[in-house]
């Protein structure tokens, strides 16, 4: 493909590429754990005190993020390079200041101002966001493991064809990623609805959420583009084995 300039995508040997993608996930989660541990405290525990009721419509507010957010694909503004860590945090601040309603608020805004930064990844990477299958693997970084797990895998499967992508498929993908990404927002919110913290909890887990999926989605898109190269298979199985845990084995 024309559009993939990224010089990742010239290396005759991935493996050092490969290396270097997996160290780089590895660390990508850091800056969210470090500040769970500073916070004290579980975000699984927080999230279990919000109401099944609540949670239903954290993930139904959470695909209707999704939607609208890939509709504006190609029509978002441009916040250049600080603007959108700017705008994330104001986000988390005013939606912690008020508690579940406003942090609930705030989820859409959130979502979109991450989504935008993935495209710009998307972008780096000499990706046009407006192709469909580019839209469809930025909505796949959501999928890609979670901020709040500390070895959580990573999703590496790419599309299998670059057809067009419907509607219906669209949905299909919302479908399957609103559900996990609303567990891990909802814990997010949890913990910034709770009294004091509040706002600043908010700008803090957004700051981190949002440098986390950045981070991912130019792996993943580095991965796509090795794959272009050298094969999907191969390059998606070193990444498996590069970001397995050690195996300890007893002498």
């Amino acid at each position: 493909m024309d559009q993939i300039l990224h010089p990742v995508a010239r290396v005759e040997d991935p493996a050092d590429a490969i290396a270097e993608l997996a160290a780089r996930y590895r660390r990508a989660n850091g800056p969210v754990m470090r500040l769970v541990t500073k916070l004290g405290g579980s975000l699984e525990s927080q999230m279990s005190l919000v109401p099944l009721s609540l949670r239903d419509q954290i993930e139904r507010t959470v695909a209707r993020a999704l939607a609208a957010s890939y509709g504006l694909a190609g029509r978002a503004p441009d916040l250049g390079e600080r603007g959108p860590m700017v705008a994330v945090m104001a986000s988390g601040a005013a939606g912690g200041a008020g508690g579940i309603a406003t942090s609930l608020a705030e989820l859409p805004v959130t979502v979109t101002l991450i989504l935008n930064t993935i495209r710009a990844a998307a972008v780096e990477a000499g990706l046009d966001p407006a192709e469909p299958w580019v839209q469809a693997e930025c909505l796949r970084v959501f999928g890609a493991g979670s901020p709040l797990a500390a070895d959580d895998g990573v999703n590496t499967s790419f599309l299998t064809a670059r057809l067009t992508i419907t509607g219906a498929a669209v949905q299909n993908l919302i479908t399957t990623i609103a559900p996990k990404l609303a567990v891990v927002l909802g814990q997010k919110l949890a913990a910034q609805a709770v009294p004091v913290l509040g706002a600043v909890t908010g700008a803090a887990l957004n700051a981190a959420f949002l440098s986390y999926y950045r981070e991912v989605a130019r792996i993943r898109f580095a991965l796509l583009q090795l794959a272009e190269v050298h094969g999907a298979e191969p390059v998606l199985e070193a990444f498996a084995r590069a970001v397995e845990p050690p195996k300890i084995t007893r002498a």
